[in-house]
């Protein structure tokens, strides 16, 4: 036996669906997780690990990254400045606050997977996040394994950060 819906409710639920859609296929085509070491003298170590989410598009499509910041209610978009021959500045959405990567991204990509080799990064950018909140880096113990785990992550990029075996021997 069939139940009535209410068709606006229905619609919602519709809505709602294709937000979460738009918002999983945007981040697998645009979208980039990825943590970087720091040299801080400030902090107790002297290295910060920095995760991050971020979606870049030209300033056209702008609006695409405001849905974003309206959608996670949380990050900033930065503008970067073009002085190339291209016509258009570039933006950038970005999350950087451990409780809202914590607390927003990464549960709602673990409810909604990502479904391109992204999936794979972000993966690895949550199990830093939880090494994270066990405060592994803190120490440099716990250093080398988020350094480990990242540099698995978007692999089609050189690790700057990593790469350089100085830049271990100098992490304690």
């Amino acid at each position: 036996m069939l139940q009535s819906t209410d068709n606006a409710s229905s619609a919602d639920n519709q809505q709602e669906r294709l937000e979460i859609g738009w918002v999983v296929g945007f981040i697998d085509g645009e979208g980039c997780f990825s943590v970087s070491l720091h040299k801080n003298p400030t902090t107790q170590i002297g290295w910060q690990i920095m995760p991050e989410f971020v979606a870049t598009q030209g300033e056209k499509s702008l609006d695409a990254l405001r849905k974003l910041e309206t959608f996670f209610s949380c990050g900033r978009i930065f503008v970067n400045r073009r002085y190339d021959n291209h016509n258009e500045n570039l933006y950038r959405f970005c999350v950087r606050s451990f409780k809202d990567l914590e607390e927003k991204v990464v549960p709602f990509f673990k409810q909604h997977p990502l479904q391109t080799a992204k999936r794979r990064d972000f993966e690895i950018f949550s199990q830093i996040i939880v090494l994270m909140k066990e405060k592994k880096h803190l120490n440099p113990e716990g250093i080398r394994e988020i350094i480990s785990l990242a540099t698995n992550m978007n692999t089609k990029k050189r690790k700057r950060f990593l790469e350089s075996s100085e830049t271990i021997r100098r992490v304690p």
